[in-house]
């Protein structure tokens, strides 16, 4: 780029490499673009009580629903015979290996099932025995240490095999879904099934089933 300077508006050399330098840093055309960016700042987190229905809300199986259906699950197992006042107490093991999901919702069942395992080893005091079937790998590999001499053997004692469960449980979850034509509403029935299997002789000895329907105009995702 070459600087002119007209007659009568003289300037210093110094003045005029000066001018020469800014002109340089200019773009091709000698036009110049201010881009300013907004930084708008994001919503706030907001806590939501997991027992209420809270946006976004959809038709399939969300927090409140787990936590109602898990508490009656709890409830009625804790008041059956089968359960209650039993001497030994009965040896349970409650996971997801046999609760299927057969339903439109995708879920974890682990949210189901470690629910309802914690929450009724709270409510049990003793009157039931939880197996840990899940973390049986866990146990056998201290096992094989303690009896290798590898570890000491602890400060409960060494016992001659792992607990073996009398009940365990299975169940479903199945739903049934419809959508309106027209209006584009959305509704979805959920049907589970939970139930405690005597591991000797496959006797149901327990059921409970819960259920419930949805609707809405417009369906969430959920992963």
């Amino acid at each position: 780029m070459r600087v002119h300077v007209r007659p009568g508006n003289r300037m210093g050399p110094w003045k005029a490499l000066g001018v020469a330098l800014a002109m340089a840093a200019l773009p091709a055309g000698c036009t110049t673009y201010t881009t300013r960016v907004e930084n708008a700042p994001g919503r706030p987190t907001v806590y939501n009580d997991p027992a209420t229905v809270g946006p976004p809300a959809g038709v399939g199986l969300e927090s409140q629903d787990l936590i109602s259906m898990t508490d009656t699950m709890m409830r009625d197992m804790l008041a059956s015979p089968v359960f209650a006042g039993r001497t030994p107490p009965p040896r349970v093991i409650i996971d997801a290996e046999y609760f299927k999901n057969e339903g439109s919702t995708p879920l974890n069942k682990n949210i189901i099932t470690d629910r309802l395992r914690v929450e009724l080893n709270r409510a049990a005091a003793g009157r039931m025995v939880f197996v840990g079937r899940h973390a049986v790998d866990m146990v056998e590999k201290e096992r094989s240490l303690k009896r290798e001499g590898a570890v000491d053997p602890g400060t409960t004692g060494q016992t001659r095999a792992t607990l073996g469960g009398d009940y365990r449980l299975s169940g479903r979850i199945a739903t049934i879904d419809a959508v309106g034509s027209r209006s584009g509403a959305r509704s979805r029935y959920h049907q589970i099934v939970f139930e405690m299997v005597d591991l000797e002789t496959a006797e149901i000895v327990w059921s409970g089933i819960y259920g419930f329907r949805k609707t809405a105009q417009d369906d969430v995702i959920y992963r």
